[in-house]
């Protein structure tokens, strides 16, 4: 994930945090006085973005999707190495020759107030 991703991530969290969410909280029980009692605790960021990336009901209320695809193909990945060609038949497995040279396998787009950021990772 690259920074412009991350600052968008990090303002739908900020908003999230301002918003009206009781019901998308996680609940804590706790010991009173008065018994047990649910409290309602806001998600840590890591949980809201893994809840962003399941719960399609939870992304749209926030704004943010979050969307992760394999690039499974040697083509999909061989347009990021500009040196592939040099190297094809170096391995007999030519995925591995990507992996060996650091050739992403993952697309990730991130998409937050109508503002999209792709990036590429492993």
């Amino acid at each position: 994930m690259n920074k412009e991703q991350q600052e968008l991530l990090d303002r739908a969290y900020e908003n999230y945090l301002k918003g009206d969410h009781i019901k998308w909280l996680n609940q804590m029980e706790v010991n009173t006085p008065a018994g047990k009692m649910n409290i309602p605790i806001p998600y840590t960021q890591e949980e809201f973005i893994n809840k962003c990336k399941t719960d399609t009901e939870f992304s749209e209320k926030w704004g943010l999707k979050i969307e992760e695809r394999e690039l499974t193909t040697v083509r999909e990945r061989k347009k990021y190495d500009i040196h592939f060609d040099d190297l094809f038949g170096e391995y007999p497995d030519h995925h591995e020759t990507l992996d060996k040279r650091g050739v992403p396998r993952k697309l990730i787009t991130i998409t937050y107030n109508d503002k999209t950021i792709e990036s590429y990772g492993n």
